[in-house]
């Protein structure tokens, strides 16, 4: 174990590369906005925002679609419908244990996608398969997917109609970055109305 200087260095430098790369979220502003007028669209049509991931990923997908349920409820405005596919583990289970742990985010879409929905997957490599799988399908049945990943963007590039990429390949880096431009849409939605819950 290292002393209390090597410590300290860590931190600091682990700090330092999170300033670096909100820096770089920075200059992706219109992709971010691109994605928020998404989310608003779907909630103006009534439609439905479905989120995934695993791991780190499945917690900020869980935490997103608690979020954008009841964060951004403005007033005199529709509410976002937003389900986490994340968060029946023994409906997860089930699906794994029957068929594929490759298909457990698929075959919940399966009761539920409809054209025009949307479906958001966060994966800091963008080649889970049980996520590729799921956008695969969504895509398919007439859905919009965003994908929110890391530098590479794996097979997210070639599948997502909006890509949110953190400019990294460390996934604690990556992870942290997600969340923060989760909060930032959530933040962005909530200002553009008068919201019904505040956080004074």
């Amino acid at each position: 174990m290292g002393n209390k200087s090597d410590i300290n260095k860590i931190v600091k430098n682990f700090l330092e590369v999170q300033i670096d790369c909100i820096k770089e979220i920075q200059e992706q502003s219109e992709t971010i906005d691109k994605i928020i007028k998404i989310i608003i669209s779907t909630k103006n049509k009534n439609k439905t925002i479905f989120t995934m991931g695993n791991g780190g990923s499945g917690s900020t997908a869980s935490h997103f679609a608690s979020d954008l349920q009841k964060t951004t409820i403005l007033k005199n405005e529709n509410r976002i419908k937003s389900i986490s596919l994340v968060d029946n583990m023994p409906l997860i289970l089930a699906w794994a244990n029957d068929v594929s742990f490759e298909s457990i985010f698929e075959e919940q879409l399966k009761n539920y996608i409809e054209k025009g929905d949307v479906v958001i997957a966060f994966s800091g490599s963008g080649k889970s398969k049980n996520v590729v799988n799921a956008l695969k399908f969504a895509k398919k049945q007439g859905a919009k997917c965003i994908g929110f990943t890391g530098k590479s963007g794996g097979q997210f590039n070639n599948i997502c109609d909006v890509i949110f990429k953190i400019q990294s390949n460390d996934m604690l880096t990556i992870e942290s970055q997600h969340v923060t431009v989760s909060h930032c849409i959530i933040s962005a939605i909530r200002n553009l109305g008068k919201p019904l819950f505040r956080y004074d």
